[in-house]
């Protein structure tokens, strides 16, 4: 296994590390009284001045996708849902809860998909297959998880005080899950809406910069609705103005990054690495932030992230099982593509001389 082999794992790896950074970054933003809805604003409109400029270079001397208005209706509602809500009601629930917590319950995107897909008639479940009993097993343990972690805490097993001292009551911790698990329901809308639009207008740069363009003007509506006081939209620390500068610097690179990984190994490759995030903010929140953890909310990540490889196998085989029967219909198709051919080399009647 050469270092070619190795990239993919190197890439998705850096990213998970990307992600946590968000995620660390964007609480300590949040934590010194930033609203969530300008952060979310700062954010897509940095990542779209980002993807932007590369978008409009890379499409140079060839001819860009053709947008109809109703390719555009359907790019705001896929910026409405997977990314100006979704993103908005994610930071609100990471503010607050914890970053563990956030972390933790975005691995429910895969389960919460499944039962979608399930109830739009997109997925097919066979009682008697393996793989859909497994996909079954793995949506109730991310669910029995993710409840545990919201209404389970438990002992506390580290940090008694956290670093920032305006941090949110802990009468708060259930609601924040409630704002993460509309968010993980908000991202897997978001990747069944994302098929339609894609078919529609395949150029995947041009359509993430104009997805962070009209989820920055969506954002930028809603937090005049919100909070129209001006103030809010000041930046009053070095540390806020760095948090939302990585955070759309993040958006920009991991885009690049998972589509890449995707294309060379696949979308399920790529999310296998999800709970390697988890992991790095739990790890990273208790030590330097001294946040705090407890018993359930660990046994709950847990639950969770078995879960979800669960789901993924539960995936896999159907990806191998669908990857088998275009194998087999392309042999048999070329079996017979086969039979039809005529030599013309050879006459189709016999020569009198071989005769006689």
């Amino acid at each position: 296994m050469g270092l070619e082999e190795y990239k993919p794992i190197i890439v998705m790896v850096v990213c998970q590390f990307i992600y946590s950074g968000v995620t660390l970054t964007g609480r300590a933003a949040l934590l010194q009284d930033m609203s969530s809805r300008v952060f979310v604003l700062y954010r897509q409109s940095i990542a779209f001045f980002i993807i932007a400029p590369i978008a409009i270079f890379s499409r140079r001397g060839t001819k860009g996708c053709f947008m109809g208005w109703k390719t555009f209706g359907l790019i705001s509602l896929l910026s409405f849902v997977g990314v100006t809500v979704n993103q908005n009601v994610y930071f609100e629930g990471l503010y607050l809860s914890s970053s563990s917590a956030a972390s933790a319950l975005a691995n429910l995107v895969p389960a919460i998909t499944f039962i979608m897909a399930y109830i739009l008639g997109l997925e097919k479940v066979e009682l008697r297959s393996t793989r859909s009993v497994a996909k079954i097993i793995g949506t109730i343990c991310c669910v029995s998880g993710a409840a545990a972690m919201a209404l389970l805490k438990g002992p506390k097993l580290l940090n008694t005080i956290e670093f920032h001292s305006n941090q949110p009551t802990k009468d708060t911790w259930f609601l924040g899950c409630l704002f993460l698990l509309g968010s993980s329901f908000c991202w897997s809308i978001w990747l069944i809406l994302q098929v339609h639009v894609t078919a529609c207008y395949p150029d995947h740069l041009s359509l993430t910069a104009w997805m962070c363009l009209i989820a920055a003007i969506q954002s930028g509506i809603l937090t005049l609705i919100v909070e129209p006081n001006t103030n809010s939209w000041k930046l009053t620390s070095p540390l806020q103005l760095f948090c939302c500068f990585y955070a759309g610097l993040g958006s920009a690179i991991t885009f690049f990054a998972q589509a890449w990984c995707i294309a060379r190994r696949g979308p399920l490759f790529s999310a296998m690495f999800n709970p390697l995030c988890t992991v790095i903010v739990t790890v990273f929140a208790c030590v330097f932030v001294h946040e705090e953890l407890y018993t359930g909310s660990l046994l709950g990540g847990l639950a969770v992230i078995i879960g979800l490889y669960v789901v993924l196998w539960g995936k896999a085989k159907d990806h191998e099982d669908v990857i088998s029967e275009d194998q087999s219909s392309q042999l048999a198709s070329d079996t017979s593509t086969i039979s039809c051919i005529i030599d013309l080399g050879v006459p189709l009647l016999p020569d009198k001389t071989s005769i006689n």
